[in-house]
């Protein structure tokens, strides 16, 4: 989301935004010397707070819910998805207090505008109003524009926001990316949605895994423990999507349950009870065994979902790019290269070719014969 804070020097409304690689900020207005400092911040805050629901809608979008019936969740992303109309209004004919009282909205955002509105109501000053209403409809276009896959100018902050569904645009960006380097370029952080890229890596790592159990003889749900003793990886949450996989769940539908279950997590909801009184019955055998007087509490904790709640989706992502790293070091333990394999150029340097190489090639061969999966 965009952030809005007061430069008191400088007597400028600012904006800020995140990029996957650090913050952008501009100018929105310079505002009057003089001016109530007071009024001026609460004009910033409400118009982060408008962001803030603006970018909710993006993340937690109506067809990710669950039910579409009236007062159901999805029912009311989809009502203030469509209040994105009503904040030019908000802004510029907020509620007033009349009589010692004040119509509150329903809507989040909307309630945001009006908030912007009285304050800017407060100020009395036109050329502000407009750079307000400018800014404003700035920052709704650019969701509108990571809607449909579009990341360019102010919706690039997308890439460091977690969601619940993913642009079929985006993902296909991100296999792209994924069939130039298997491993994960840098792009695949800094140019797309990270649910996306974490749908297309899933197909990828599915691919890894296929090519590594052929090499080895183990099931593709045991490769990645078998690679932790190589080297230490976060191998339990790509093996639970390699579960997934094999159980006929699509690589969307995977990754965009795992995001949408850690962010209803940090929303401070239980979105799976049972699975939750599963958890616990394990964990009592776990502590009878292995808790005594000298455990740290901390290390018998119980994990409500294995994403970093805070950011689940770039989580899941570097989880599951380290998943295909962990094939390959397992595929180099036992795979042994004819002789046409072993004097095949390298690709990336153009020596006689490795196992590296060799490995990207066939998960590549074993991706394309698997296209469907991301359909």
């Amino acid at each position: 989301m965009t952030r809005y804070s007061l430069d008191p020097e400088r007597h400028e409304l600012i904006a800020a935004w995140g990029t996957g690689e650090g913050d952008l900020a501009t100018r929105i207005a310079a505002v009057p010397a003089g001016t109530d400092t007071a009024t001026l911040m609460r004009l910033a805050l409400a118009l982060t707070h408008l962001s803030e629901a603006a970018w909710r809608a993006y993340t937690h979008p109506a067809s990710a819910a669950a039910s579409m019936e009236p007062n159901s969740e999805g029912w009311r992303r989809a009502e203030e998805r469509k209040s994105f109309d009503e904040v030019p209004g908000a802004i510029t004919r907020p509620n007033l207090p009349q009589d010692g009282m004040l119509d509150v909205e329903y809507s989040p955002m909307v309630e945001s505008a009006h908030r912007a509105g009285r304050a800017l109501h407060a100020i009395g000053n036109a050329d502000l109003t407009d750079s307000v209403l400018a800014e404003v409809g700035t920052e709704l276009a650019a969701v509108d524009n990571a809607e449909l896959g579009d990341l360019a100018g102010r919706a690039h902050q997308a890439v460091v926001l977690s969601r619940e569904g993913a642009s079929p645009v985006q993902v296909a960006a991100a296999d792209r990316l994924l069939e130039q380097n298997p491993f994960g370029p840098a792009a695949l952080f800094t140019d797309i949605d990270p649910t996306a890229a974490a749908v297309a890596a899933a197909h990828w790592l599915a691919a890894a895994a296929e090519v590594t159990a052929e090499a080895t003889g183990h099931s593709p749900t045991t490769l990645l423990l078998e690679a932790d003793d190589i080297e230490a990886l976060p191998h339990e949450t790509p093996t639970h999507v390699l579960e997934l996989l094999e159980a006929g769940t699509s690589p969307y539908d995977a990754v965009t349950g795992l995001v949408r279950h850690a962010l209803h997590i940090a929303d401070g909801l239980l979105p799976d009870p049972a699975g939750l009184r599963e958890q616990l019955e394990d964990i009592d055998e776990t502590l009878a065994q292995h808790t005594g007087p000298d455990t740290d509490p901390e290390d018998t904790g119980l994990r409500l979902t294995p994403l970093d709640p805070k950011r689940p989706a770039p989580d899941l992502l570097e989880d599951l790019l380290a998943g295909i790293r962990g094939c390959w070091l397992l595929h180099e333990e036992y795979d042994e290269p004819d002789d046409e394999d072993g004097f095949d150029d390298d690709e990336h340097t153009g020596q006689p070719g490795t196992g590296r190489s060799r490995f990207t090639r066939l998960v590549r061969e074993a991706a394309a014969a698997n296209r469907d999966r991301l359909v």
